[in-house]
């Protein structure tokens, strides 16, 4: 399967804003972001130009399809998986990218990033209603039970993401049992659930074209 494996941080100068595609270290003065903001590139110090309404879109879509780390094709399909849904489309999306299992892992706090979550399903750490499930865009439903597996419980990263997240707190939608190493999804999430500065209208408007 393709998958990008450059560096990410550059992301978050392009898009001008922190997408934490690190964990940990987009807390930290480590942060990329953090010691320089501007584009990268060697004329990304440059004055940017007024950008057009097609501009602005692309933008919108290339944020959000590097936030939940897709590919593009992957991340048209499901659009069109949401276009063809009833109700509001862009709320919709959101809540498709949302149920993915590596981001419902990273939102339970076994991951410090989905790039991370993205791991630990990958090499069947993260089990769904019991069973081995390794397919990072697998998508959850209400009442599934996500868990560690067992033998994967001591590794050090899930422990210190799990102590993280247990004083940040885990989205409404889930719940979390972090002593035992199981989350379950409560309900779908709603628009309001996702904080992150997102315009999805945006993005229906570019596909829509």
């Amino acid at each position: 399967m393709a998958r990008y494996t450059g560096a990410v941080c550059r992301f978050c100068r392009r898009e001008r804003l922190k997408l934490f595609l690190k964990g940990d270290r987009c807390y930290s003065d480590k942060c990329a972001f953090e010691r320089r903001s501007t584009p990268p590139g060697q004329h990304g110090q440059a004055r940017m130009r007024k950008m057009s309404d097609y501009a602005i879109q692309l933008r919108e879509k290339q944020k959000v399809k590097r936030m939940y780390g897709m590919l593009e094709g992957q991340f048209r399909r499901t659009f069109q998986e949401a276009d063809r849904r009833r109700g509001v489309t862009g709320e919709i999306l959101l809540q498709l990218l949302e149920c993915r299992l590596d981001n419902v892992v990273y939102r339970l706090g076994f991951a410090s990033s989905r790039r991370q979550a993205r791991q630990l399903v990958r090499h069947n750490h993260i089990r769904v209603n019991g069973k081995k499930v390794n397919i990072p865009s697998y998508r959850v439903r209400v009442g599934d039970e996500i868990s560690v597996r067992e033998k994967s419980r001591s590794i050090e990263a899930i422990k210190e993401s799990l102590e993280a997240v247990v004083r940040q707190g885990v989205p409404g939608w889930l719940e979390l049992d972090a002593d035992n190493f199981v989350g379950k999804v409560k309900a779908l999430p709603e628009r309001a659930d996702i904080t992150m500065p997102i315009q999805e209208q945006l993005i229906v408007e570019l596909y829509s074209k």
